[in-house]
């Protein structure tokens, strides 16, 4: 019965922390960029505001949570003249990652949630053995599945969550 209780007071407490970002309510942190009448910074590579035409934003900034669209290996190269291998992609997907997460005024460890979408669940070595370069101090919570088919032939695709720690 006591352990029932426990987890559920936990669950409450993992919920309200995730409505409320308990980022902002532990830094007072507000973002890295200058917001809209929203409190929403959207961004685009660079750090600038998103074209408001575009169908996503790759950098969504709030509350002290930037959120990244889905990176994949064609992403910054539409030519997608580069190897195609796993270990090629997931590095240009997570170098991908790591620019715009610091664009939105986080680090690599300041990720705290991946989603990875692999095009051949055969290459979830490959994927994890650049993951571990990309965070040597313990990566975030991580879902990978399998998927069909990713866009511009992407063998990995990955969205994150990251806490902002730099204005």
């Amino acid at each position: 019965m006591l352990s029932t209780t426990r987890r559920s007071f936990a669950s409450r407490i993992a919920y309200l922390f995730t409505g409320l970002s308990a980022t902002s309510l532990l830094s007072g942190s507000a973002g890295a960029a200058p917001k809209g009448k929203s409190g929403i910074s959207k961004l685009n590579y660079e750090g600038k505001p998103a074209d408001t035409t575009a169908l996503f934003s790759p950098v969504v900034v709030h509350n002290g949570i930037i959120y990244i669209s889905g990176q994949g290996a064609h992403s910054r190269d539409p030519d997608g003249k580069f190897p195609t291998d796993i270990e090629t992609h997931t590095t240009k997907v997570l170098d991908n990652v790591k620019t715009l997460v610091e664009t939105g005024g986080g680090t690599m460890d300041s990720v705290m949630q991946l989603t990875v979408y692999l095009a051949n669940i055969e290459d979830y070595a490959g994927m994890n053995k650049v993951f571990k370069i990309y965070f040597p101090h313990g990566g975030p919570a991580r879902t990978t599945v399998a998927v069909a088919a990713l866009p511009g032939q992407s063998l990995v695709e990955i969205n994150c969550i990251a806490a902002v720690v730099r204005k």
